[in-house]
């Protein structure tokens, strides 16, 4: 507590010094403090008793720098900048000891990517609250645009004016029954798939697959359309088509489907989005940071 006290006196000796520098005056410094002009003179002058050297030429004019003030006044700049920062820093900290983060999550992530990410994040930040809105992509982009989440994981380019941060790139694979003859090649082409019956997955009519076909010129045959992962898979392993999938979705699945590489490979990029950085709370902010100083998040495709 001793060193403390030290410590905060000097940073005051240090602020009155740069403050009789800038306004040229000891009674202006001692003004904008809100000290006596001679507490201000006094600080400074126990700086350079201590320092054993004279900082600033009083005169009536006032006060100017030295050649030895001249000489610290950069150093004294920096260190009372550090300990501002410093300061901020440990207020910041201190607005993180409860919060909510509202995020916008589809399933896979929010199986496989939430989790591990909010785990690690309450490490750090114990106090903050979470609540995950489970929707598509078009329910994620509006939630973010109303207001309604702080934030949310989508499918990158996202198609309204919004910050985005990239995390991974997520593999679309071939989904196949156990029996099926194309189970057999080591890769599928999107030629083949098409002489299948197709299960699409669209998600806030956004389709991955489509993209693959488009990219390819071909069409596919499909018979069955719907957002939910779970429910394609079910009906790959009946036998009722093929599909493809991005590998996330894939992870720890309890369905009895083969899965093999495309020929031509694709991807989907899987982005976290928000309104403006700027502008977000501070605990949406630490969030943020966080992730973008990962490879990827922790089960993603990337960490595999």
């Amino acid at each position: 507590m001793e060193k403390k006290r030290d410590m905060d006196t000097n940073l005051q000796k240090y602020r009155a010094f740069l403050l009789a520098v800038e306004c040229g005056s000891f009674t202006r410094a001692a003004e904008r403090l809100h000290y006596s002009q001679s507490g201000v003179s006094r600080m400074i002058g126990d700086l350079e008793k201590e320092w054993q050297t004279a900082l600033l030429e009083r005169g009536r004019g006032g006060v100017k720098l030295t050649s030895e003030g001249r000489k610290l006044l950069p150093h004294i700049q920096r260190l009372c900048a550090a300990h501002e920062a410093l300061q901020a820093e440990v207020d910041a900290l201190a607005g993180l000891r409860s919060g909510l983060i509202r995020i916008g999550t589809f399933s896979s992530t929010a199986t496989h990517w939430a989790p591990n990410i909010i785990r690690s994040f309450q490490c750090r930040y114990p106090g903050i609250e979470y609540e995950l809105l489970l929707g598509d992509y078009g329910e994620i982009e509006t939630w973010i645009d109303t207001g309604r989440v702080d934030c949310g994981f989508l499918r990158l380019p996202a198609r309204l004016p919004l910050e985005t941060i990239p995390l991974a790139e997520d593999p679309l694979l071939a989904v196949l029954p156990e029996d099926h003859p194309l189970a057999r090649g080591e890769t599928v082409s999107a030629a083949a798939l098409c002489a299948e019956p197709f299960l699409l997955l669209e998600k806030g009519g956004r389709a991955e697959a489509a993209d693959v076909f488009a990219r390819c010129g071909v069409r596919p045959n499909v018979r069955f359309t719907t957002w939910d992962d779970y429910a394609i898979l079910s009906m790959v392993e009946s036998g009722l088509g093929v599909s493809i999938l991005p590998k996330l979705i894939l992870k720890r699945i309890p369905y009895r489907v083969a899965v093999r590489p495309l020929d031509v490979p694709a991807s989907r990029t899987i982005g976290l989005a928000l309104r403006s950085r700027a502008h977000a709370p501070e605990a949406v902010r630490r969030f943020l940071d966080y992730l973008s100083f990962r490879d990827a998040p922790p089960g993603g495709p990337a960490s595999e």
